[in-house]
């Protein structure tokens, strides 16, 4: 028997207009149907109808989590300072973390993921490399104090989060553990009608080593990844890379100044020397952790300071100030180059490859250097792929131009190694009979914004058009007209919900025919039966949401339909 949920008694208020200060399309339709409300900043209300959605992902999530035998725990929102001072986050989260004091003074945080808690979890009820590998998840409510929460539950300061944790002595294991984490995630995306792409990426806050994301195309995406249209190739573009390609540079005379007045940026330098951009050489200088460093890219391309930020994590990026000038004469704003600095580590992307020759700042007023060549005029402490990726840049794999992306991140996994094993010494007594250093994957879901995922790939003119999977309901059954009509509807609904349909029926009073079918389509359910004008003879009207598809079928006909699908 499944679920008959009339609208006359559901506590559901749609709204005909967009909310005010609602940006995506998702925003929009989730408040219009009635799904969710807002009560403040970031907070979010689950109605009814968004309930059901969001205990459907969950519902499927632990499916696929228990069938690679995954053991659900539930560990706490509310959390102590120390573990997280221990591993560092408690500074490296900065104000992203929500923060607060007991009674005593004690210092707690609420959880926004929960690397620490679980290793802890591990170190105090395994003792044994005969008690591994084990796999332990969770569906938690998630708490981060985003600066600009916003596009509704897409981005808000709580939200919920199904994470998981595996539990290795060898990085063999992990690496299986991580492979079935993966195919879980595929099916997952799959049963919940979500087109996805799985793409290279960097570990961040998170640490660790290999990282994949999967990431949901939509216009509502925060995230830009490439995608290349000749192989398989995908990745977030902070994790797109450009190969080392040394030239011979022999053959480039010496360095020769040139007078370059009033030319301080790149544009004003290449309009002044008739040069392209590309032939010059821009230098940024940033401070990292309180030292200045350089880093030099083509004057065509622009630094992707969130890019440099990952590369040189945990470490604190950020840019110079007039002041950092003071009492430095080998630092010219405007005319710095790398060929005259001073203790400053100098970092610069691969295209500045050894052998390539420039034109830079030659560290003087109103005063640039042409010739100035990587490996011979300067050196390089570090190559890192810093640039801004665009679109038409080589892949990384076959050389074909990428093509870039809007995509909303719905999950990541990491191989995160021993990084949080080592900060609590988490040991198991290995076959030999001495301590074995455990090695541990983090697997995260993002499951409210899976709900937003949806509803962005999905909806229509009309509204959302939810996959039956998640669904609130399986059929809305509609009653348009009179006593007639709404008495068949619900004698209908009964024999559904007992032949296991779940239903949601429009049995409501004073409601013109109009705005229930405008319901039914702004509220999303896969099926619409209407209880119309051939009531009397006992023939209803069933529409497929998506396709619009419309027969007439009797009650006997619908009940078997329905049931059978």
């Amino acid at each position: 028997m499944a679920q008959v949920q009339r609208m006359s008694r559901l506590m559901v208020k749609t709204l005909r207009d967009d909310p005010a200060d609602a940006e995506t399309l998702s925003h929009k339709l989730l408040v219009r149907a009635g799904y969710v409300r807002r009560n403040s900043a970031g907070i979010w209300t689950w109605l009814p109808l968004g309930k059901k959605v969001l205990d459907n992902i969950s519902r499927v999530v632990r499916e696929e989590m228990d069938a690679i035998g995954a053991q659900e725990v539930l560990l706490p929102a509310l959390l102590p300072k120390e573990p997280y001072e221990a591993s560092a986050r408690w500074e490296e989260y900065g104000d992203l973390l929500f923060r607060l004091k007991d009674r005593k003074g004690g210092e707690y945080l609420l959880g926004p993921t929960h690397e620490e808690i679980f290793t802890l979890v591990v170190k105090d009820q395994v003792a044994s490399y005969k008690d591994l590998p084990v796999m332990l998840y969770q569906i938690q409510t998630k708490y981060r104090d985003e600066a600009r929460p916003r596009s509704g539950v897409l981005r808000g300061r709580e939200f919920q989060m199904k994470d998981s944790y595996s539990f290795d002595t060898t990085d063999e294991g992990l690496a299986e553990s991580y492979a079935l984490h993966r195919a879980a995630y595929q099916k997952i995306f799959a049963r919940l009608g979500l087109d996805y792409r799985i793409v290279s990426a960097v570990s961040g806050a998170m640490g660790g080593s290999a990282s994949e994301e999967f990431l949901a195309p939509a216009a509502a995406g925060e995230d830009t990844f490439v995608d290349c249209p000749s192989c398989d190739y995908a990745a977030n573009t902070e994790a797109v890379t450009f190969a080392l390609k040394p030239v011979d540079g022999s053959g480039v005379g010496p360095v020769e100044e040139l007078d370059t007045p009033d030319t301080p940026t790149i544009e004003t330098l290449a309009q002044h020397l008739g040069v392209p951009a590309s032939a010059t050489l821009k230098n940024l200088l940033v401070k990292v952790d309180g030292e200045i460093v350089a880093v030099g890219v083509p004057g065509n391309r622009e630094v992707d300071l969130g890019k440099l930020g990952e590369h040189l994590a945990p470490a604190v990026v950020e840019l110079v100030t007039a002041e950092d000038f003071e009492g430095r004469g080998d630092l010219v704003r405007g005319y710095v180059g790398p060929q005259g600095l001073e203790k400053v580590r100098y970092i610069a992307d691969p295209r500045v490859a050894p052998g390539t020759a420039w034109i830079t700042g030659a560290n003087k007023v109103n005063t640039h250097a042409k010739n100035v060549v990587a490996g011979r005029d300067f050196e390089v402490d570090d190559h890192l792929d810093v640039v801004v990726v665009e679109e038409g840049d080589p892949c990384p794999k076959c050389g074909t131009g990428l093509k870039l992306d809007r995509a909303i991140e719905i999950g990541h996994i990491f191989q995160l190694g021993r990084k949080y094993a080592d900060t609590f010494q988490l040991d198991v007594l290995g076959q030999q009979g001495k301590p074995v250093r455990v090695t541990m994957g983090s697997y995260g879901i993002g499951v409210s914004r899976a709900v937003a995922a949806l509803a962005e790939q999905s909806a229509d003119e009309q509204g959302l058009c939810w996959p039956k999977e998640i669904a609130p309901a399986d059929v809305h059954v509609v009653a348009a007209g009179k006593a007639l009509q709404t008495e068949l509807a619900l004698d209908v609904s009964e024999k559904l919900g007992a032949a296991g349909v779940r239903v949601l029926v429009d049995d409501r009073a004073g409601v013109s025919p109009g705005v229930k079918f405008t319901d039914a389509e702004l509220i999303g359910v896969p099926k619409i039966l209407v209880a119309g004008r051939r009531s009397a003879e006992g023939v209803l009207e069933l529409k497929d949401r998506r396709t619009g598809e419309r027969e007439e079928l009797t009650v006997d006909e619908a009940i078997a339909r329905l049931a059978a699908e």
